[in-house]
C-alpha cells in the first residue's frame, strides 16, 4: 500500500511538473512572439509581412488557447490584428472598389471581423489587469477606466483603434455606432495617462476621431491641435498624421491644395528615417499615392 502511493505521489508531482514545464515552453514562446510586432514594424518588405502576418497571429491564438491570461500576447494579438486587418484588408478594399464594388464589399466585411476580433483581444488583456473592465466600459466607462496606470496605455490604444475601426465599418448599425463615446473615453484616458505614447500615435488617431465625435464644437480646429502635437512628437517622421488631416479634415473642408501638399509631405518621408514605423510608413505612402489618383473624386473643384 505504501509503495502504491508513493507511486501515485510519484505520478502526480511528475504531471505537474510536465504541466509546469509545459506552461514555461508556452510562456517563453508567447513572451518572443508578443514581442515579434518590433521585427514587423521596421520591416522594408509590406508584401512579405502581408504573407507571414497570419501564421504569427494564428500562432498567436494557439498558445493564448493554452494561456488566455497571457497579457504579453493578448496585446500582441490586439496590435497584430489591427495592423493586419488595415493595411492589407481594408485598404485593399478601398484599392479595388472602383472595379469590383462585391469584392470590396466583401473585403471590408472581413476587416470589420478581424477589428472586432481585435477589440476582443485588447479588452481580455485590460482585464487580466483590471478584472470586470471589459464588461464596465459600456455602462460606466469613465469609472471602469479611473484605476488603469501609464502600463494600460499600450491596451487602451490598440483596444479603442480596433473598436473605433470596427464601428466606422459598421455605421448602418445604431448599436455598434453607439460605442464610440467608450471609444472616446478610453483614448482621453490614454492621453491623459502618456500623451507621448508612440511618438504621438494617440494624437493621430484624435485628429480622424474629432472630426466624428459627437459634442466636439470645433471639431476641425481640434483635429489641428492633435496635428500639431502628433507632428513635434514624431518630428515629423511619420506619415499619418498627414495622411489623417488630408483624409479626415482637408477633404471635410474642401481644401484641395492642402490636401495635395500633405500628401506630397507624407510621400516625401524617409521611411529609413524611423526604423520602429518603417512598415507603416511604406503602407501609408502608398495609400498616399492611391488618394493621389483619387482627387478628382473627393473635390468638387
Amino acid at each position: 500500500m505504501v509503495f502504491r502511493r508513493a507511486a501515485v505521489l510519484t505520478m502526480v508531482a511528475c504531471t505537474l511538473s510536465a504541466c509546469s514545464v509545459q506552461h514555461l515552453a508556452v510562456d517563453r514562446l508567447g513572451d518572443a512572439l508578443a514581442g515579434s510586432g518590433a521585427t514587423f514594424s521596421a520591416d522594408d518588405d509590406p508584401a512579405l509581412v502581408r504573407d507571414a502576418a497570419p501564421f504569427s497571429l494564428k500562432l498567436m491564438e494557439s498558445l493564448l488557447a493554452e494561456r488566455p491570461e497571457h497579457a504579453g500576447l493578448l496585446l500582441g494579438a490586439a496590435r497584430g490584428f489591427t495592423q493586419y486587418a488595415y493595411g492589407f484588408v481594408q485598404q485593399g478594399a478601398d484599392e479595388i472598389e472602383a472595379e469590383d464594388v462585391d469584392a470590396a464589399f466583401a473585403q471590408r466585411e472581413r476587416a470589420r471581423r478581424l477589428y472586432v476580433r481585435a477589440r476582443g483581444y485588447g479588452l481580455r488583456a485590460l482585464a487580466v489587469a483590471h478584472p470586470g473592465i471589459d464588461t464596465a466600459l459600456r455602462t460606466q466607462a469613465e469609472a471602469a477606466l479611473a484605476p488603469t496606470r501609464a502600463a494600460d496605455v499600450p491596451a487602451l490604444y490598440w483596444t479603442a483603434a480596433a473598436w473605433a475601426a470596427a464601428i466606422a465599418l459598421s455605421t448602418d448599425t445604431p448599436e455598434a455606432v453607439a460605442d464610440l463615446p467608450v471609444v472616446g473615453a478610453m483614448m482621453d484616458r490614454a492621453l491623459a495617462l502618456d500623451p507621448g505614447f508612440d511618438a504621438g500615435a494617440l494624437h493621430t488617431f484624435m485628429i480622424t476621431f474629432a472630426m466624428s465625435r459627437a459634442g466636439e464644437a470645433a471639431p476641425a480646429a481640434t483635429a489641428r491641435r492633435h496635428f500639431d502635437a502628433a507632428i513635434t512628437l514624431s518630428h515629423g517622421r511619420q506619415a499619418g498624421p498627414y495622411l489623417a488631416l488630408a483624409e479626415a479634415v482637408a477633404v471635410a473642408e474642401q481644401n484641395r491644395a492642402e490636401f495635395l501638399a500633405l500628401l506630397d509631405t507624407a510621400l516625401a518621408i524617409d521611411a529609413d528615417a524611423d526604423p520602429a514605423h518603417r512598415l507603416e510608413t511604406l503602407i501609408l505612402q502608398r495609400r498616399a499615392r492611391w488618394l493621389q489618383g483619387r482627387v478628382d473624386e473627393l473635390f468638387l473643384e
